[in-house]
């Protein structure tokens, strides 16, 4: 064996312009490969990470301004929901509405929230205790609001990060006090979320705020989880029929799309899917003419080796070297060489897929957007390990067939092939 691996050795050297050829085919195909899978499979992850902190089947309903003219309302009217519209999409929807709650935004648009010196404009909105069964808020510090809150309306809060960084610094939030229109809250949790880029958004019992805010009772969103709707076509059908259903409460045209918004993160998460299903295929179809272009790449050389060879194999067997041995000698230095120069290839293509990783991590971490687009673009090491065999094997396979024929020449024809 020993003796059989120098020759292999002897001949890569005589022959380093075609081991150096054959290799490039094959580290090439590899990486590329890995480049473009990893690609889209970075995608894939930077798109899905923007579900993660919301149900995916959580629909949010907000009202807008109307854009058409309807039974003696003109067009641009604003459309306010009211708290008994919450029930009324339960009772007409309860095949598909699971939990459903409202939220409400305190009177006056934006507050300041204070502590002491340190002050900052946020969002007040109120929130019913169920608010959080439908998966909007991921607690990290502290409590949610609770029955007893909505009950006693109680003068507590949850905030999120970036209120936490500006109002306490470093402290832990909880059980400290924040000051909005000259009221008094008690902050109670501390939600996952917040950016500098926007004007973040804190909650209080939704009773608390009806009560200082002359009894208000517009419903600025309505949420709820949904369930049986396996298809986008079956999600596009529960919106239009919320549409309906709202539009008989509060008389706007059903046709009148603007009227509503309709935020369906499930539908959202289908299209997603459908998108990253087509891309997958798109880069397999890429990535897999790439190695496929190695392959013949691969093909190619080692019919020119055998032919190149077939003389020495005449002289092999003149001297006692039987077919299968010449056979064994031609599959190895084929094995050897795609699977050395496809581990370098293999190697190529991850360092850079980490290294791509390690600076989307960095920037990830100094920024303040919760926006992702390209996320985690590393591959299963099996895709990897699995594409570089199929070339290993593909390479021993172009090297049998005419390493094979050659062998069973007859020796003198063998020997005296292409002089």
């Amino acid at each position: 064996m020993r003796e059989l691996f120098q020759e292999i050795f002897a001949t890569i050297r005589r022959n380093k312009l075609r081991t150096v050829l054959t290799g490039f085919s094959v580290a090439w195909g590899i990486f590329m490969l890995i480049i473009l899978l990893g690609a889209g499979n970075g995608l894939k992850n930077g798109v899905m990470s923007n579900f993660s902190d919301v149900s995916l089947n959580s629909v949010t309903v907000y009202g807008a301004r109307t854009d058409k003219p309807y039974k003696g309302h003109p067009n641009g009217r604003y459309i306010f929901f009211e708290r008994e519209d919450v029930g009324v999409l339960q009772d007409k929807h309860e095949d598909n509405i699971v939990k459903i709650t409202g939220r409400f935004n305190a009177r006056g648009g934006g507050k300041t929230a204070v502590n002491g010196k340190e002050y900052l404009p946020v969002s007040l909105s109120g929130i019913e205790a169920n608010y959080t069964e439908i998966g909007i808020l991921r607690l990290e510090e502290g409590r949610m609001i609770n029955q007893t809150d909505i009950d006693n309306r109680r003068k507590v809060l949850i905030i999120e990060q970036y209120t936490t960084e500006s109002l306490f610094k470093d402290a832990s939030p909880i059980g400290r006090e924040i000051v909005i229109d000259n009221v008094t809250y008690t902050v109670v949790g501390r939600y996952k979320g917040g950016s500098r880029s926007n004007r973040p958004t804190i909650f209080a019992p939704a009773s608390t705020l009806q009560s200082l805010y002359a009894n208000e009772k517009p419903v600025s969103q309505i949420q709820f989880l949904v369930d049986g709707l396996p298809d986008e076509k079956s999600n596009v059908q529960f919106n239009e029929s919320v549409r309906a259903t709202l539009a008989a409460q509060r008389s706007f045209d059903p046709t009148d799309r603007w009227a509503v918004r309709i935020s369906n993160n499930l539908r959202g998460y289908l299209q997603a899917m459908m998108i990253f299903d087509g891309i997958n295929l798109f880069v397999w179809i890429i990535g897999l003419g790439t190695l496929l272009a190695g392959i013949v790449g691969v093909s190619n050389i080692m019919l020119v080796t055998v032919r190149e060879r077939t003389s020495e194999f005449g002289i092999r067997k003149s001297m006692g070297a039987s077919p299968a041995s010449l056979v064994v000698l031609v599959l190895l230095e084929s094995v050897m060489i795609t699977a050395f120069f496809g581990y370098v290839g293999m190697l190529f293509g991850i360092g850079v897929m980490e290294g791509i990783n390690f600076l989307l991590e960095k920037q990830a971490a100094a920024s303040d957007s919760d926006m992702v687009i390209f996320k985690n673009p590393t591959l299963d090491i099996g895709v990897v390990v699995s594409s570089t065999l199929v070339l290993v094997v593909s390479g021993m396979i172009a090297g049998y067939v005419p390493a094979r024929r050659a062998a069973r020449l007859k020796t003198i024809d063998a020997m005296r092939y292409n002089k």
